[in-house]
């Protein structure tokens, strides 16, 4: 098929010509003809991963394959019970990652809505309503308010036509939609001859000819380009990669260095196999994935209940890691809800509050309340404005209020409510003229006691270039030109603060005046005109204080107006240097651009490849990105950000399905919610990452000591297994619900390069880790040459108990426990005293004697082992003393 033409520089009649189309439609032969040709009217979605496909990919990690090589070699040499113990964990730890993804899946399956489903289109001549994946190229699709555009149209025919692009375009306010040719250049937001799949009729109706369907459409387009997209691996992910990398060559490296040393002491060949399996046992870290995956599920269900869905498991961790927002405006920063903030009229200027569409709020003029009805400009205008409109509103049921109609024209009605009007008392309709773009007003005449009256609405600057006079104070004076200059100003000043503007005018008409809009428009006194913003959410303006408290750089990008958008964000406290268009970006190279986005932060009329380049130039720093967005547009850079963040209210079933999390609520804040819990994640993922390497540095100290002083096997692989799962499992884990520091989001963004295993870390790790190590060591020597099962059973219960206290050092390596609070993580309290529990129950049931050669302990021996780890807990708090006295380089100073 050739190329197609560039159907917005043809008139409707060229377009109807080149596509073999005519207004009476296509027949029903040439429609399924056509059908055959261009295939069914559906975007091309990638495929869902199966059930299966989704449990396989749990399995993707390099600590994962060294487990299940760890249990075939437990297996190959006598010891099944241990490989059957961690491929149980390795099988568990997979199901639960598989249960959270699936449900995540489902759930995104559950926020989905059809785009289109049904479109009225003329066949043979007729009205018909069909599905509309049977819409083709040709066919005449027929528009009405409140229906969503099914396929990509010129338009043949417009009456007040007004459609909401924002899925596509970012653009907030609904565009005017009329026939005609338009340059060949002409960018995709400014073709107003053509309507596109997915976008929204607000106002009006029309007929278009579909110019193409599925796939070939802008929105098809786009969705196929996020197609092309990799997805990026999250840091967490990188970091357990390098992780368990590391891990695997120092196990096989101590295991094959020990049985070395002991061929050297004339040990056995079979003995010292088992000790380097006990080894390799004792370096690898089993429970780590399966603590790994339960903490990242935990944090799912809390950042659900923040309104963040998060459809992939690492990817909540992802968010505490972010330290750029790219951040869409309408409906994320703003309320996505048109209000009128002011009004001006000749004789008083006042401020309208109140929020949303609810008919609730006051009018203050130099800060105080007044009665509408005590100014007569003020009553008149904001009359006019009610009369001269299709908008309605009406409470919803449960709690909230909506309009019928455009944004703009629900915005002015609601207006009018706060000052008591409404529409039930007015005359009667008798004539009215359409808005459309080139005339860019409307007007409604009703009849009045005393006679006609027109209502017009429309561009202030076209109804004040058409007007005689003004009305002041209840009197109609004669509009000068220096009054009218002043007006002009006024008005420029209005739309230099980012506020849409609308004008306001009426003509009481004389008898016999021909009733045409060229006629009826002329000599008009004009009113005044209004500033309507979609405001700020409340909460938005703290969010992005927070967020520059965190180190985080919050970049808004949007398809909206540029004086807008950047209004938008000094209100919101967000500091730019102005604000960059597309074309401005266009005309930037990418070393230019990168030194712009420090200080310019308002993004506007972007398209789709603006944004991945945005995210191109923020990645070269490492820059961990979060990209919001709610348009097919959006969709090829939710997919390249590090995180895609989708809305869950008005985004399209492409960002959805293109992103990592989706904001149930579309709120700012909530992002911001979802960042804390996601430094909370990561700092406990750390925490108990190094507290388990920590444990296993003593596991290695005493298995090596006792080698290398010729002792017997201090702990058999089994025991080590049920420390490393069952009692250092539920510890770790319990950390892993630690609360966030309190200076949790005043902490610079940890760079995403850094490992975990960070050189102080590692430096305490091995610290604390040989300690646990000696003791066990010590308490073993005492006593094997005695009684070789029950020095064994001290050394393992010893080591248990040592780690307990270990733990309690891992909950801040910054703060001391009266600090953090003994009791402020009971999780872990009750698995200290758990592990405990089921210590004693190994020690003294003959069953579980027998599986992991225990012997009875004494009371003597208990106590024993309680004093000989209290230096454990001394050495760490003597260790955070002397840290905190140098500050924490990551801690922002307050801005």
């Amino acid at each position: 098929m050739p190329p197609p033409p560039d159907w917005w520089s043809l008139t409707s009649e060229e377009v109807l010509q080149e596509l073999r189309a005519r207004p009476a439609g296509l027949t029903a032969k040439e429609a399924e003809e056509r059908l055959e040709r261009y295939g069914e009217n559906v975007l091309r979605e990638e495929a869902r991963e199966t059930r299966f496909q989704v449990f396989l990919r749990q399995f993707k990690s390099i600590l994962i394959a060294i487990l299940v090589i760890a249990a075939v070699v437990s297996f190959l040499v006598g010891e099944p019970q241990d490989a059957a113990a961690i491929l149980i964990i390795v099988v568990l730890n997979a199901l639960l990652g598989y249960t959270q993804e699936w449900q995540a899946g489902e759930a995104i399956e559950a926020l989905k809505k059809m785009l289109v489903q049904r479109a009225v289109v003329i066949r043979d001549g007729e009205q018909q309503e069909i599905d509309a994946a049977g819409v083709v190229p040709g066919d005449i699709v027929l528009l009405e308010m409140g229906e969503r555009v099914p396929a990509d149209l010129a338009i043949v025919e417009a009456t007040s036509l007004q459609v909401d692009e924002a899925p596509l375009t970012g653009e907030s306010a609904p565009v005017d939609k009329a026939p005609g040719r338009l340059p060949p250049g002409t960018g995709l937001a400014e073709r107003s001859n053509m309507t596109f799949a997915g976008t929204t009729v607000v106002n009006g109706r029309g007929q278009g000819v579909v110019v193409a369907t599925g796939m070939e459409t802008e929105f098809g387009k786009i969705a196929g380009l996020s197609q092309l997209v990799t997805a990026e691996a999250t840091p967490l992910s990188r970091q357990m990669d390098v992780l368990g990398r590391d891990i695997g060559f120092i196990a096989l490296g101590i295991a094959a260095l020990a049985v070395v040393v002991g061929l050297l002491q004339q040990r056995g060949l079979l003995e010292m196999f088992l000790v380097g399996v006990s080894l390799a046992v004792a370096v690898i870290p089993e429970g780590l994935p399966a603590v790994v995956t339960l903490t990242l599920a935990i944090g799912i269900k809390t950042m659900m209940q923040k309104n963040c869905l998060i459809r992939r498991l690492p990817a909540s961790e992802t968010l505490g890691a972010v330290s750029v927002i790219c951040t869409d405006k309408t409906g994320t920063l703003t309320r996505n809800e048109m209000a009128v903030v002011r009004v001006k009229t000749p004789g008083a200027e006042v401020a309208v509050t109140g929020t949303g569409y609810a008919p609730e709020g006051v009018f203050l003029l130099d800060g105080r309340a007044i009665d509408p009805g005590d100014y007569p400009g003020l009553r008149q205008f904001l009359r006019a404005v009610l009369l001269c409109n299709h908008a309605t509103i009406a409470h919803d049921g449960v709690g909230g209020w909506r309009i019928f109609g455009t944004p703009t024209e629900g915005a002015l009605v609601v207006a009018a409510a706060k000052a008591g009007l409404s529409r039930d008392d007015a005359p009667a309709a008798v004539d009215e003229f359409s808005f459309d773009s080139t005339r860019k007003r409307m007007t409604i005449i009703y009849r009045e006691d005393d006679g006609d009256v027109a209502y017009v609405k429309g561009a202030p600057e076209v109804l004040l270039a058409r007007s005689s006079g003004v009305l002041v104070d209840g009197s109609v004076v004669a509009l000068t030109d220096d009054l009218r200059e002043t007006i002009r100003e006024e008005i420029a000043g209005y739309a230099s603060g980012g506020l849409r503007v609308l004008g306001a005018a009426y003509r009481p008409l004389p008898a016999g005046l021909p009733r045409t809009a060229d006629a009826v428009e002329e000599d008009l006194i004009f009113l005044g005109f209004a500033g309507i913003l979609d405001p700020p959410r409340p909460e938005a303006a703290e969010a992005i204080r927070l967020c520059r408290s965190a180190g985080i750089d919050v970049i808004m990008i949007t398809g909206d107006n540029p004086l807008t958008a950047y209004a938008i964000a000094e209100d919101l406290g967000l500091p730019s240097e102005g604000a960059l268009t597309g074309t401005d970006l266009e005309a930037l190279t990418d070393d230019e651009l990168e030194e712009r986005l420090r200080v310019t932060k308002v993004l506007s009329r972007v398209t789709a490849a603006h944004k991945l380049r945005v995210i191109d130039i923020l990645s070269r720093k490492r820059a961990v990105i979060a990209m919001t967005g709610d348009g097919v547009n959006d969709a090829p850079a939710l997919k390249k950000a590090s995180i895609g963040i989708a809305m869950g209210i008005k985004g399209t079933d492409v960002a959805k399905e293109s992103s990592d999390m989706v904001l149930v609520d579309d709120n700012f804040a909530s992002i911001v919610a979802g960042v804390e819990e996601g430094r909370r994640e990561y700092d406990n993922i750390a925490r108990f990452t190094r507290y388990l390497l920590s444990s296993n540095v003593g596991e290695i100290v005493a298995i090596v000591g006792g080698l290398l002083l010729g002792l017997p096997l201090i702990l058999i692989p089994v025991q080590i297994l049920w420390i490393n799962l069952i009692t250092d499992g539920l510890t770790a884990l319990a950390l892993g619900l630690e609360p966030a520091e309190k200076d949790v989001m005043q902490q610079r963004p940890r760079d995403p390069g850094e490992p975990i295993l960070t050189r102080a870390a590692f430096t305490i790790i091995l610290a604390l880790g040989a300690l646990l190590g000696l003791l066990t060591l010590y308490v073993f020597s005492g006593l094997y040459h005695i009684d070789l099962d029950r020095a064994r059973t001290m050394a393992f219960t010893g080591l248990i108990v040592f780690e307990l206290y270990n733990v309690l050092n891992f909950r801040s390596f910054r703060f001391p426990l009266h600090r953090i609070g003994f009791f402020s993580n009971p999780a872990l309290l009750y698995a200290i005293l758990g592990s405990l529990a089921l210590q004693v129950l190994v020690v003294y049931v003959p069953v579980f004697q027998d599986f992991l050669g225990t012997a009875p302990l004494t009371l003597a021996d208990w106590g024993l082992l309680a004093l000989l780890g209290l230096p454990v807990l001394l050495a760490g708090e003597v260790y955070k003393i002397l840290r905190s006295r140098g500050g924490n380089p990551r801690v922002l100073p307050t801005r």
